[in-house]
């Protein structure tokens, strides 16, 4: 995190505390980010000096971050209640509901003629998944006119969608903000930021995982771009929030400092024949969604912490703003959890994924992200919740600070 970056959060121009809540990428992985939201929504509602009202006024958010993100801007104005809906999508959904795999029944159980089959849907469109079912998912149970209804309201203050460009290599941020607002776009070594309606387009460029689901075309300052999943090249995964204005940032992230080492073996116990393909596929996943959240997280608030120890003088005379976070990730394994939950997948993509090697000793890692069935959707919501109210007081703390929803 830049001190430029700090500098714009200094120089924000809306009038109240803004706090924003940045929600990362990670396929199916994510519903981890509806129990804690929905954790949140339930200590806010019982605590009697709590507003009953929407707590966060920007939305940033990142693959199937950004659809959830959105999800919760467009119901905004239903307040906590928002929280609630968007568990409600998710106990909803299913793999059906998200992608489908384009091999004839018949050619599923033989490991070769999947194989082709899958190649040659991916020369033809670039991954091996259909995901054109979410699109009228998102299309049925998203109502975009939401959003506007929001901001015009001034429920929010921002939405704010990232995706990765193919064609550029640049690491976009598209913000959708009222009309009668200015926008101040930026523009870094990498990354660029403007203003655009956020539309479904947007919500399936940002998360279209890489190898898995097809890239987005969106048009950007007039040129026809493809983009891929913005969890990719996505450095400073609070830089949005920052330049938005925020003086809050709650975050919460679906990765893991340390992954399981299943198929790959440890330091202790190396594997006997190398890694497998499950294991590799796994690696490379993870390697695309390693976001960089926690040094984001620790530098941010390293500085935040130097500016609240200068002397009040001197602090005041400085464009900068020191900035609170509250960052949340799984406080348990996704991948084991996910190599457990594998037979839940539907059996067309169990079968053909396992004849191609890539669910076994380590597929564990690949599933999680596919895994849009109850039982690993209701495991996640269900730990998201429990790590919530494990740090209940921190959470008090957090929004009870100014700014928050408990501020008097």
């Amino acid at each position: 995190m830049s001190l430029d970056t700090i500098i714009h959060a200094g120089l924000s121009h809306y009038a109240r505390p803004t706090t924003a809540l940045v929600l990362m990428g990670g396929g199916a992985r994510t519903a981890y980010q509806v129990g804690v939201l929905r954790a949140t929504a339930a200590i806010l509602e019982r605590h009697p000096q709590a507003s009953k009202s929407f707590p966060f006024q920007l939305l940033i958010g990142t693959s199937a971050g950004a659809i959830n993100a959105t999800c919760l801007a467009a119901w905004a104005t239903q307040g906590l209640a928002a929280f609630e809906k968007l568990a409600q999508f998710w106990s909803e959904l299913r793999s059906s509901d998200v992608y489908r795999l384009n091999v004839s029944p018949w050619l599923r159980f033989n490991r070769f003629a999947v194989a082709l089959s899958l190649s040659r849907h991916a020369r033809a469109n670039g991954a091996i998944l259909d995901n054109s079912p979410l699109v009228q998912t998102l299309k049925k149970r998203i109502p975009l006119k939401g959003i506007d209804d929001a901001l015009r309201g001034r429920v929010i203050n921002a939405l704010a969608v990232t995706g990765s460009s193919y064609t550029s290599g640049v690491h976009w941020t598209f913000c959708h903000t009222a009309q009668d607002e200015p926008f101040r776009a930026w523009t870094r070594p990498g990354r660029r930021a403007g203003a655009a309606s956020i539309t479904i387009d947007h919500l399936m460029a940002s998360s279209a995982i890489p190898f898995l689901f097809p890239a987005t075309a969106l048009y950007v300052n007039g040129q026809r771009e493809f983009f891929g999943d913005g969890s990719m090249r996505q450095v400073t995964p609070l830089s949005p929030a920052m330049h938005l204005g925020a003086r809050k940032i709650m975050v919460v992230g679906v990765g893991q400092p340390e992954r399981s080492g299943l198929g790959g073996g440890d330091a202790a116990n190396p594997p006997a024949h190398g890694p497998t393909l499950g294991s590799i596929a796994g690696h490379a996943m993870a390697s695309v969604f390693h976001d960089t959240l926690q040094a984001d997280v620790e530098q941010t608030l390293r500085v935040s912490d130097t500016l609240r120890a200068m002397p009040r003088d001197s602090a005041q005379a400085l464009p900068y703003r020191a900035v609170d976070v509250l960052s949340i990730a799984p406080s348990q394994s996704l991948d084991a959890l996910a190599q457990s939950h594998i037979n839940e997948l539907p059996s067309a993509t169990r079968h053909a994924l396992s004849g191609l090697g890539v669910l076994n000793d380590g597929g564990g890692v690949l599933a999680s992200y596919l895994l849009f069935e109850p039982g690993f959707v209701k495991t996640l919501i269900a730990m998201g919740e429990s790590d919530t109210y494990a740090r209940k007081a921190e959470f008090l703390a957090f929004f009870s600070s100014p700014g928050g929803a408990l501020a008097s």
